[in-house]
């Protein structure tokens, strides 16, 4: 049937609706049907206004077969308005009484929604009753938390023709709507009890529909929902309630940032957009994890200029592609170089003259870092000291280094190079006018450098997971979040600080692959082994975020602090580092030696 014809059809419902309305009014109030009838014109304008409010209200364009509490409200809104002409109509004629206004005011709406409600009861039986078979066989979805995302995320589930899924029950944490039901699904217990009701219903597919309570208790609900064997998803955020669009489009599988339990990171977007905002941006290491989302966000911010500088093509050229689609407008330059060529650092600073430079250009993998020092001083302290030169040469107003917590108390050589560079940004600091921070953080979920892409290589593999100590703990944080951070940082520039930001809890990485193998629909040890390595050379138990003597302070937001600068010997600082420079490109043996000279807390023997 063509949208027109359906329309058509409505239009003569609602004729229908009025005319009954009417009659039905005068029969039952005893008025003089005659009397009624002679004075036509009132019906006829009551059949206008009806018509004409329904089509500017929109009734005759929605899909009843999936309307809505705001379809409903709109309805009520038509009544109201056609029971006003009824009360005007009673009043002005001496045929009309006030049971008649009020009779045929009751039957109007009893006809309108009944019409409208029909159409969707009509829709579920006729759903309910086709291939009672095939819907046997469909996969049965426990939903937990029934509140306004659970409900939306039933009565699509219930409504799709695109979505092959059985709703069977529901969990709720309010002990009230328990025994009771959400759009026909029951609500059979609380949060807590997913293992018992998952077998009593049979259950193939969780899905948590809890978007906005806090991460902590997701974590928890997931972790019961391992106990049993279902497929676990979960809705992303809160912005779908608020907007109205929860669709299981929006359903995404659970994945290990969920266990995390720390709440999403929230920056000030006024204070990143204050310095980002119509600069010129360079980022080194810009193809890279972490450097490919600085330049996505630093994207968004409205910068005047954004320049990738990276030295693998391949990496460069896909964040090249991907921003070009989504920034169109975006003024960008990429080119391919090496932050330890210093004549080509400083031919890139002197072409763009960026204002403000993100350094995240580094080797980063602790046990080839141990095997080749002098390429980790070379492309670590080297391509900082070049970088952050060229910087304050060329009068950018800030430098941003990308530092790690394996700088503090270092164990192994990528740590200690990189405690190297947090010292060489500090002398910076005090050469040149551009303001020098660091931003210290530990590892990131799905970094080239994390052992999440380790592990599900190996699940997908059929294992095993191999991991080097089964008390090794981590912190952890997505990508996004720690760059996030990492530019809000840059907004607290002042020179010299090393901003330190908090990781939320430690994470047990055996915890953390046991979970990815149930994730996995697999059982640890069953399905997937585990194995322990031993540490490999460089590698700690757990990270510190900062040494003892540099003290923590908060700044403006929560997760970001400040840890003090430590003094040490500058005098001869610049000529330490050129001989440690010096030495690597010579490939000496005394490398590690001489970064202990500039790092006393680099400890390689230690765990």
């Amino acid at each position: 049937m063509s949208k027109s014809v359906k329309k058509a059809v409505l239009m003569i419902v609602d004729v229908i609706v009025v005319i009954s309305s009417f009659i039905l009014a005068v029969v039952l109030s005893m008025s003089d049907f005659y009397a009624c009838i002679r004075e036509w014109w009132y019906l006829s304008i009551a059949l206008g206004v009806a018509l004409i409010a329904n089509y500017a209200l929109g009734l005759y364009n929605k899909i009843w077969q999936y309307v809505g509490v705001f379809d409903l409200i709109v309805l009520l809104i038509s009544s109201g308005i056609q029971i006003v002409v009824y009360a005007v109509t009673a009043i002005i004629s001496d045929n009309y009484n006030i049971e008649w206004f009020i009779i045929c005011s009751v039957f109007y709406m009893m006809f309108i929604f009944g019409s409208r409600l029909s159409i969707k009861a009509l829709n579920i039986i006729e759903r309910s009753l086709k291939n009672p078979v095939e819907k046997k066989s469909l996969p049965r979805v426990m939903i937990i938390g029934a509140g306004n995302a659970g409900n939306m995320l039933i009565n699509e589930l219930r409504n799709s023709d695109k979505i092959s899924l059985l709703p069977v029950c529901a969990l709720d944490d309010d002990p009230r709507k328990i025994g009771r039901a959400i759009n026909g699904v029951r609500i059979v217990g609380n949060i807590y009890e997913v293992e018992k009701y998952a077998k009593e219903y049979k259950v193939d597919r969780i899905i948590i529909a809890m978007p906005s309570v806090d991460r902590k208790t997701i974590r928890d609900i997931i972790v019961e929902c391992q106990k049993t064997k279902c497929k676990i998803q979960t809705l992303p955020g809160i912005y779908q309630m608020i907007t109205g669009s929860v669709s299981v489009s929006d359903v995404k599988d659970v994945d290990v940032a969920d266990l995390l339990g720390r709440e999403q990171v929230k920056v000030n977007l006024d204070e990143i957009m204050g310095y980002i905002e119509n600069k010129v941006i360079l980022v080194t290491g810009g193809g890279g994890s972490i450097g490919s989302e600085l330049c996505r966000q630093i994207s968004s911010h409205n910068p005047k200029k954004l320049v990738i500088v990276d030295i693998y093509e391949n990496n460069a050229y896909y964040i090249q592609q991907e921003l070009k689609r989504k920034y169109p407008e975006l003024d960008l330059a990429v080119r391919i170089a090496s932050v330890r060529d210093k004549a080509k650092i400083d031919g890139l600073f002197e072409e763009f003259r960026p204002q403000i430079v993100f350094h995240a250009a580094a080797h980063k993998h602790v046990p080839l870092m141990e095997d080749a020092p002098d390429e980790a001083v070379k492309n670590n302290v080297g391509g900082t000291y070049n970088v952050a030169d060229a910087a304050g040469k060329f009068n950018a107003d800030r430098f941003i280094l990308i530092s790690t917590d394996k700088a503090v108390n270092p164990t192994n050589v990528m740590g200690a190079t990189k405690r190297v560079c947090e010292m060489v940004i500090q002398q910076m600091d005090k050469v040149y006018g551009t303001n020098y921070v660091a931003v210290r953080f530990g590892n990131v979920l799905g970094s080239n450098g994390s052992v999440i892409p380790l592990f599900t290589r190996q699940i997908a593999e059929g294992g095993p997971i191999t991991l080097t100590h089964k008390e090794i703990v981590r912190y952890f944080m997505t990508i996004p979040e720690a760059v996030s951070l990492v530019l809000q940082a840059g907004a607290y520039a002042k020179g010299g600080e090393i901003f330190v930001l908090d990781m939320g809890e430690p994470v047990k990485i055996y915890d953390l692959a046991v979970n990815m193998i149930k994730l996995s629909g697999l059982e640890p040890y069953k399905d997937i082994d585990i194995k322990i390595i031993g540490l490999r050379p460089g590698e700690k138990l757990f990270e510190e975020r900062l040494m003892a003597e540099e003290g923590l302070h908060k700044t403006d937001n929560n997760l970001i602090s400040i840890g003090k600068p430590i003094k040490f010997d500058d005098k001869d600082f610049f000529e330490k580092i050129k001989a440690l420079i010096d030495s690597a490109k010579e490939e000496k043996t005394d490398v590690k030696l001489l970064i202990h000279k500039l790092v006393p807390t680099y400890n390689e023997k230690a765990k």
